[in-house]
């Protein structure tokens, strides 16, 4: 595999930014791990993280090189700053950069990444699951899946949570008032009926999440929401809290899921 650090320009953001992008490479003499080319243009994961993380920390909370090199797969890992993958009330349109710009941005850095939906995947955990969700259901001709490892699915109900907490303005910053929120383009919840009724090409959709962590009703419901519509959700709970051990587990899985193989990744 190769591992870039990329710094590039936001036109969207206006400002400079960051992504670590790892592609696949043919080796034969690596040390304790095999490296497949790809077979054609790349399919390319988007992995996105969470509230207090960046673009490194999937690298540094897991083994997501070595779990890709066997799978001759893309993956762009982006920084976009405690933003909800929003374009936000306080002016910084990161829904925008995440939705639009980095995708092209990324397929004229790397011409060989595919730029088929099938073969584009969004994925995250916690604030990035929310994302992953975001762009499958939001926009679905570019994501033809999503996946959420202990998302914030239900934003509404996560912002009456954090109302009375520090993090309140922050959360307002964001999203405005709770009326606002409500049923607009940044409500999960909404958007998957919205796709559902405009009768579009729907995304998969993953999600695991853990039975003691504080986003798991949320979750719950959010499951309960989109099977309701139709679409089609792999979902699983298990024991578990908001933390890496999960999700490093549980990433080989989405992998799995989305190729649909069964290949050992560990």
């Amino acid at each position: 595999m190769a591992l870039l650090h990329v710094d590039f320009f936001s036109d969207v953001l206006g400002m400079s930014m960051n992504m670590d992008v790892i592609l696949p490479q043919q080796t034969t003499w690596q040390i304790g791990m095999e490296g497949k080319g790809a077979d054609g243009r790349y399919k390319t994961v988007y992995l996105l993280h969470g509230m207090s993380d960046d673009q490194t920390i999937w690298q540094r909370r897991t083994s997501i090189e070595r779990y890709v090199s066997k799978l001759g797969i893309a993956v762009v890992m982006p920084t976009t700053h405690l933003g909800f993958y929003t374009d936000t009330t306080y002016g910084m349109d990161y829904w925008t950069f995440i939705s639009k710009e980095l995708p092209k941005i990324c397929r004229e850095f790397f011409p060989q990444m595919s730029d088929k939906r099938e073969d584009t995947l969004a994925a995250g955990l916690s604030m990035g699951g929310y994302g992953a969700w975001k762009l499958g259901l939001r926009q679905s001709d570019t994501f033809g899946a999503a996946a959420s490892l202990s998302g914030a699915l239900d934003i509404v109900e996560d912002m009456k949570r954090n109302s009375q907490e520090k993090r309140a303005p922050i959360f307002a910053g964001i999203f405005g008032s709770l009326e606002q929120l409500k049923g607009s383009e940044n409500d999960l919840m909404a958007l998957a009926g919205k796709l559902a009724a405009e009768k579009k090409e729907l995304p998969r959709l993953y999600a695991w999440c853990g039975k003691e962590d504080f986003l798991y009703q949320g979750n719950l419901t959010a499951w309960e929401h989109v099977k309701k519509l139709g679409y089609d959700l792999y979902c699983e709970e298990s024991a578990g809290d908001h933390q890496w051990q999960y999700w490093d587990a549980k990433i080989q899985d989405v992998l799995r899921w989305w190729l649909g193989t069964d290949i050992d990744l560990k």
